[in-house]
């Protein structure tokens, strides 16, 4: 559970701890980079966060919106939204697409990148371990949407001495490249990404306090944790207000003072979320989806998802599915050359 120095009470049966605990991370595939500077890599936005540790160099990550940040050797960070950003060596280098380079498979879910000087000394290299990640709730999730853009361990280390080990050990594996690394880094990789993010709530979710403080209620946060454990119940107004313990009136207006919509809205955001991640992560089907989250038919669960995403879920389906048929090689060489991505 959660330090109690970020006014989390260690207790099992605290709602915010146990939201707070379904924010998993879960890789969902990974990149080996080394490359010769000078370069730039442009990396998409997706709807996975985005987790970037170098190993060896010196580069700058540059996001729309926000000031350039230097990171050096044993530097990790993490951008929970993943939004469109670079990595580059310099302010006027020629920018790539992350997805334009040729991937060597290593291991399940790994994949090396090597743009390098083959003639130049290997030491000046830039070594930098990237992966995708899944927060196991995703963006339904209120916290995910109140963090930083970027979030850096290095604000933790004083807190948490116990990442540098890890980290250490990251730089050990990048440079050595021993049987079995890609595996291990990608391990590493998650439990420094998953430290980021308790660190971020343990020192007090930053502007999301307020959220944090509101469902410190304990009757409001009983109902909005019952709802994530049981999102394909069908829930009424009436039954919501009955976890409360209170009036329907005053339940509603309670609910609506925290999370800013209503609480039949909050339901349908949350169902049509985890339908998305269902279809992305699990490849389910639109008929089992439905029948998951308490739909009667399948035409009305389209319905709604279309109402929430902007789009059929058929075309969600579609579009996951060619992503991952992509990623796994299935649609043959890329028009320039690159090899399949694991």
């Amino acid at each position: 559970m959660f330090d109690q120095s970020s006014g989390l009470q260690k207790n099992k049966h605290d709602p915010v701890s146990e939201l707070l605990m379904g924010m998993r991370l879960r890789g969902a595939s990974y990149g080996r980079l080394q490359l010769s500077p000078p370069f730039g890599i442009r990396f998409p936005a997706g709807p996975e966060a985005r987790f970037h540790f170098v190993a060896r160099g010196k580069v700058l990550l540059r996001a729309p919106g926000a000031v350039g940040r230097e990171l050096a050797c044993g530097d990790a960070v993490l951008l929970p939204r993943g939004e469109v950003h670079e990595i580059v060596t310099g302010s006027h280098v020629q920018i790539r697409d992350y997805e334009s380079y040729t991937r060597k498979p290593l291991c399940a879910d790994v994949a090396a990148v090597e743009a390098c000087i083959k003639t130049a000394d290997r030491e000046n290299d830039t070594l930098i371990f990237t992966g995708r990640m899944e927060f196991e709730l995703d963006t339904l999730h209120p916290l995910v949407g109140l963090m930083p853009p970027i979030m850096s361990v290095g604000a933790l280390i004083g807190r948490q001495p116990e990442l540098m080990p890890l980290l250490d050990a990251m730089e050990r594996e990048m440079g050595e490249e021993r049987v079995g690394s890609a595996g291990i880094l990608a391990r590493l990789a998650d439990v420094i990404a998953a430290s980021i993010v308790r660190g971020w709530v343990e020192c007090g979710c930053g502007d999301a306090t307020g959220w944090i403080e509101a469902l410190r209620d304990p009757r409001l946060g009983r109902v909005i944790a019952a709802l994530h454990r049981e999102p394909g119940r069908n829930w009424t107004l009436a039954d919501m207000a009955g976890e409360m313990g209170s009036s329907r009136s005053v339940f509603a207006k309670r609910f609506v003072e925290v999370t800013g919509v209503t609480p039949q809205r909050y339901v349908l955001a949350l169902r049509m979320r985890l339908a998305e991640q269902w279809f992305r992560r699990d490849k389910l089907s639109i008929d089992t989806a439905a029948r998951r989250l308490g739909f009667g038919s399948q035409a009305a669960f389209a319905r709604a998802f279309k109402r929430v995403v902007g789009e059929p879920p058929g075309h969600t389906r579609k579009k996951t599915a060619a992503a991952s048929a992509l990623e796994n090689g299935t649609t043959g060489r890329r028009k320039n050359g690159a090899a399949r991505e694991i």
